[in-house]
Parts: C-alpha cells; structure tokens; sequence
C-alpha cells in the first residue's frame, strides 16, 4: 500500500510586485584621501561644497557646513570648491557669513560650473580661483509664483525680470505713438502680484549680492556696480562669465593651478558616481527617487543629502505628488573598515 505524502503547513510569502529600490553608492574612503591630498595642496583648510544636476544650494545646507566646520576646525584661511547650478540666494549670503565667522580669508576654487546662487557665493571670496572649464553665470532673478501661468503639464512656470523689461521696451519702441498702458495687455496674460514679485525678487537679488562683496570689499559703489552688472547686463541668465570677463567685471578672479585643478576634476568625478541617477520605475504612475544630490566635505568629515520619497502621478491634477519623504542630510564614516551612515537631524 502506498502512503501519502505529507503536505507542508508552510505557505511561501508572495513576493512582492515592486523592484528593490536603487541606491548610490558612498565613496567616502575614496574621496576623504583626496581630500587630505587637496588640503596639503591649498593655503588653509580645504572644505568641498558640490551640489548635483538635481540638487541646489538651499537653507538646510547652512547647518550641514556648520557641522562640518565643527568637526574640521579650519585655520583662519579656507579654500572653498565649490561646483553648483546654483539655488538659493539668501543660502548664499547665511555660508558666506558662517565660513567667514570661522576664517577671515576665504578663496573659492572653482573647476567647473559656478553658477547663479554659487556665482553669490564665489562674491564673497577675497579671492576666485577658475580653472579652463569654469565659469560664473549672471544672477538676475526668475521665479514661480502660485498665480502665475502654467505649462502644459499643469506646472507653474518660471517668469524672469529681463523677459517682463524687454516686453515692455518693445513696447515702447513698436507702439509709442499708442494711449493704451502696456500692463493693462500684460495683465491679460500675467497676475499683476506676478509682476511685483519679480521686481521684488530683483531688488533683493541686487541687495545679496551687494552685502556678500561687502564682506570684502571696502568700496560701497563699486560692490554696488558689480552686483548691478550681474543682474541687469547680459542677455541670458545661462551666460557663462569665464575668467577673461569676470576680471573686466572687477572681480579678483586667479588662475587654478593646474595640478590643483586636475585633482579637484577627480574628486568631482567621485562625486558624481555618488550623485548618479538612482530612481526606481515602479510603473508609469510611481517611481521612488534614493539620489544623493548634495554633498559637503572637510578633513575627516563628510556629509551629504539623499533623496529618499516615492512619486506618484495624480491623473486628475496631471500634477506629480511626492509621498513617503524620508529625504536628509547623513554623516558618513569609516568605522572598522566600514561604512556606516548617521542621520543629521534639523528642525
């Protein structure tokens, strides 16, 4: 007689229908070992201020470079490298401030990109180091208001004060001859609350610029000069300001040299496999965003910012919604051969 097979009361778990969710990888050791090699190579303490294709300069970065600072105890000179698209002004001027608490002589190294927010930043250096590849870009303002006009996806669109003065200047040259006021057909189109922000937004564009230079420059009209220049004289706010221009601008701009400039192109290389593209397709709704967009770092200190959320698609609202936001700023340090990672906590 045969006998029965004995059935498992053991069910398998499901497994499950989402991807395991991609994640960058931290190359501490990697880029603290150049980081010692660049402080041997600069006068003064080196500290890195790199901010991806994705990320900017904002406020929570003021904390992270305070911590750094704290951890590093720079001399009373640092180097800065500094490679950004830019972001936040008022950020801006709240490092500038910070860093020249900590040392009064302060040089930004500049590689590469230095642009808008991070071309304020470089303005409070007494001296701008620029490599073949850098440039510094104009700071006039644009920005989204929450009644301003919106794109085909149903997303607010960025309005520039050069865009809103060279309509009204058309104006004035193609119809002088018109009684009818150019706002009242602009309004059509543009919340007058649009318009005043941005003009708002100007002045204080001019105002950062000009408090940032003041912490060195002792000559009130020329910082004033210069930080008009940048916010009202080049055509496109992408206009790179390479080092030939930024000395006829009046700004104290030095060669990189090129030994230093070739290390720091290999520490940005670094930081760019740090900050590659890690997001995960759930489906043609949900995505989940892991990339790391910020990074700051010093002798014995590195820090940076991951992007952490899922997004989902709201069909209704034809609008992308974040969920799940875990995102933050970590401390990453080599313990026993290892990596590990420390969550900063701000509020």
């Amino acid at each position: 007689m045969a006998k029965k097979r004995k059935t498992s009361t053991t069910r398998r778990k499901p497994k499950s229908s989402k991807p395991k969710n991609k994640t960058p990888p931290v190359l501490v050791e990697k880029t603290q070992k150049l980081v010692r090699r660049l402080n041997k190579m600069v006068d003064g303490t080196f500290l890195a201020y790199w901010t991806s294709e994705q990320g900017s300069i904002c406020s929570n970065d003021v904390q992270a470079m305070a911590e750094v600072l704290r951890i590093v105890k720079p001399s009373d000179r640092i180097a800065l490298f500094v490679k950004s698209d830019g972001g936040d002004g008022t950020s801006a001027l709240r490092l500038i401030h910070l860093l020249r608490e900590w040392a009064p002589h302060l040089t930004v190294l500049a590689p590469l990109e230095c642009a808008s927010a991070a071309t304020m930043l470089a303005l409070g250096a007494d001296e701008i180091h620029m490599g073949p590849l850098a440039f510094l870009t104009p700071i006039d303002t644009s920005l989204e208001h929450p009644m301003g006009p919106v794109d085909p996806r149903n997303e607010t669109v960025y309005v520039g004060h050069d865009e809103l003065q060279r309509v009204l200047a058309l104006w004035e040259k193609h119809s002088p001859q018109t009684d009818v006021n150019p706002f009242q057909e602009l309004y059509k189109y543009l919340h007058p609350l649009v318009v005043g922000a941005v003009d708002r937004a100007t002045s204080l564009s001019i105002r950062l610029c000009t408090e940032i230079l003041q912490y060195h420059l002792d000559n009130d009209a020329e910082a004033e000069r210069i930080a008009g220049a940048l916010n009202a004289d080049y055509p496109a706010h992408e206009y790179p300001i390479t080092p030939r221009e930024a000395r006829r601008l009046g700004l104290n701009v030095k060669n990189l040299d090129p030994e230093l400039n070739a290390t720091l192109l290999e520490l940005n290389q670094l930081y760019s496999e740090m900050g590659q593209r890690a997001v995960t397709d759930y489906d043609e709704f949900n995505y989940h965003n892991n990339e790391i967009v910020n990074i700051i770092e010093g002798p014995g200190a590195q820090f940076y910012f991951q992007n952490d959320k899922d997004w989902h698609y709201r069909k209704e609202e034809r609008q992308w919604s974040s969920l799940h936001v875990e995102s933050g700023w970590y401390r990453s340090v080599i313990e026993k051969g290892r990596v590990k990672r420390f969550r900063l906590y701000m509020s």
